[in-house]
């Protein structure tokens, strides 16, 4: 009896050994697979980003004096031409020759800053008067088949875009003209003698203070900043991308706005990008080359209500789409060189492959040449793994 339960014992070991020899002695090595899928394919450039106002403007004391306590703080609504604090000049005899100096100086500058606003206004006019009339032909070419959706889109944006332009060219010849009227004040009450009373310091904007510089009482320079406004109404949203992604993105690429704090992700454009890169440490220290780009928010208003200066945004920039194309997970690629390759499963072994990148996207890439619709490739390919070696999946 002894000698049978020694034999069955015997035997489970052996059935044991060779398990394990066949799992982990024949070679075998555990992986990942995905398939090779035939399907539509979104190039996306995401990163995260912030809003910001469009305009922001400084109030700045037109006058040498002391200022009292600001009773206003940061998100308090402002109207143009409203009061938002008062400078007691205090001018010295001695200091009234450069002080007007100084006065002129400013008047000149900002006479020069409403010209320059001027110009610019009658440029975006012209800049919309253009759009306007490649979306009357788009249009038109639309009706009758000959151009695409996509076109007729970025040219109705272009006229939003442009719309907004003029707006905002305006607002800014608007504020200069305020700072413009402040400054001949000033220049007027300097020649004044003996003047002791409050000199007004107004608002040049409809909109709301984004941060009080100058909150205690103090006695102020002339030109010193006082506080910071802006149109919280009117707000765009600047992402920095790798010089690398910004080469494929261009002025009205759509873009989704996600994360940011509503129910409904938003839908933008892309307005500009900067022509400049900078030189930015990434979280694992690696210098990174990269770009900003400006995004206008192109939901209506009525949808981002609660949205503010400075609030996070994920962006998803849409720099191609192709109707149907080889797609794989961007954890299956790897570089050798100069070349991508992938490892591919053929009975039981993984394959050394080489593909060509058609478009890669945050997580997914379409390949050019190399896959075709069904393959089974290895994702996070282990260091391990070479060509030839037989594999086993979970």
């Amino acid at each position: 009896m002894q000698k049978k339960w020694t034999a069955i014992l015997v035997g489970l070991l052996a059935l044991a050994v060779f398990g394990i020899y066949r799992i982990l002695g024949s070679g075998a090595i555990l992986v990942e697979t995905a398939t090779v899928m035939r399907e539509p394919f979104t190039a996306i450039v995401e990163e995260d980003g912030r809003t910001r106002v469009r305009d922001r403007f400084i109030v700045s004391a037109p006058l040498g004096g002391r200022v009292p306590r600001f009773p206003m703080k940061a998100g308090d609504p402002v109207r143009a031409g409203s009061t938002l604090t008062t400078v007691l000049p205090h001018i010295s005899p001695l200091l009234e020759p450069r002080l007007r100096q100084e006065l002129e100086e400013k008047v000149g500058t900002a006479e020069a800053a409403v010209e320059e606003f001027t110009e610019l206004k009658k440029q975006n006019e012209v800049l919309l008067s253009r759009a306007r009339t490649e979306l009357d032909r788009t249009t038109r070419l639309r009706t009758a088949g000959v151009t695409s959706i996509a076109q007729l889109d970025r040219d109705t944006f272009a006229v939003l875009a442009a719309e907004r332009e003029v707006s905002a060219a305006e607002r800014r010849r608007h504020a200069a003209e305020h700072l413009l009227e402040q400054a001949r004040a000033a220049l007027k009450r300097s020649g004044e003698p003996g003047t002791d009373e409050a000199f007004p310091v107004t608002s040049p904007i409809d909109g709301r203070v984004l941060r009080v510089i100058q909150e205690s009482e103090a006695v102020v320079s002339l030109g010193a900043p006082l506080l910071e406004l802006g149109d919280t109404t009117d707000l765009e949203v600047i992402v920095d991308v790798l010089t690398t992604d910004a080469a494929r993105i261009a002025v009205g690429n759509k873009v989704i706005l996600d994360r940011w704090g509503g129910e409904a992700p938003l839908e933008g454009r892309v307005r500009r990008v900067e022509p400049s890169g900078f030189t930015k440490i990434s979280a694992l220290g690696v210098e990174e080359q990269r770009v900003w780009v400006v995004i206008d928010i192109a939901s209506p208003r009525a949808q981002w209500t609660n949205l503010g200066d400075g609030y996070r945004v994920d962006a998803r920039i849409i720099v191609d789409m192709i109707d149907q194309a080889t797609v794989v997970p961007v954890g299956a690629l790897f570089r050798r060189g100069e070349e991508w390759y992938v490892f591919i499963i053929e009975s039981g072994r993984a394959r050394l492959r080489q593909v060509e990148i058609a478009q890669r996207s945050g997580r997914s890439v379409a390949i050019e040449n190399g896959l075709k619709a069904g393959d089974q490739v290895v994702v996070y390919p282990p260091a391990s793994l070479t060509d030839g070696v037989a594999v086993r999946m979970p």
